[in-house]
């Protein structure tokens, strides 16, 4: 139970650091790596700790690593 409760609470952060992005109305490609960035690290939240994928290491690297291609792409079309 403390693991989930770290885990929505890292959660909650990094929704709020992505919200006070939409506020500041920033832009930029530093921006759009920031933003990228966070949203890899809560769907490896989500991955690790809600879906227990933790427990399953090489499944967990699968789903991250289409993450992270998915990501990249964005990146590059942001940055064009």
């Amino acid at each position: 139970m403390r693991r989930i409760l770290i885990a929505w609470t890292l959660l909650v952060a990094a929704s709020a650091a992505t919200t006070a992005f939409a506020f500041a109305h920033a832009q930029g490609r530093l921006v759009a790596l920031a933003l990228l960035l966070l949203a890899l690290f809560k769907s490896w939240l989500i991955l690790s700790d809600y879906l227990r994928l933790a427990e399953a290491p090489a499944i967990r690297r699968g789903f991250m690593a289409v993450l992270v291609l998915w990501a990249a792409i964005a990146f590059t079309l942001a940055a064009i």
